[in-house]
């Protein structure tokens, strides 16, 4: 039973960080990906694009394997090719949008953002 309840926690967190869903970008790894660029861009400021697409990656990586663990040992069934390769190409998708808005300035560095509050 304990076993059961920490495979469905793994399902859940790990749809939540995956990109199967709309929202969650937005809500959780977006903000994340800023978080983990924090660090990397008080080093330097031209860390702060790469790192964040790497923290956006890694949140969705996570997601993944959180799926696939938890799911695994719930319905014992993989994943099938073409949704995994669909799922990568919508991340793909929203990396460049990411990439997109931080050289329009519309996603500006921690640092920037220390900056209005000092």
């Amino acid at each position: 039973m304990k076993r059961r309840f920490i495979d469905v926690v793994l399902v859940t967190v790990g749809f939540i960080l995956s990109p199967l869903t709309w929202w969650n970008d937005m809500i959780v790894n977006v903000p994340l990906a800023y978080v983990f660029s924090f660090p990397f861009s008080l080093i330097d400021q031209q860390l702060f694009l790469p790192s964040f697409v790497l923290g956006y990656w890694l949140s969705n990586l996570l997601g993944f394997l959180m799926l696939h663990w938890g799911g695994e040992n719930l319905i014992r069934k993989k994943r099938t090719i073409f949704s995994v390769r669909r799922s990568l190409i919508i991340s793909m998708i929203y990396s460049i949008i990411v990439i997109i808005l931080v050289l329009l300035d519309y996603l500006p560095p921690p640092t920037d953002m220390l900056a209005r509050f000092q």
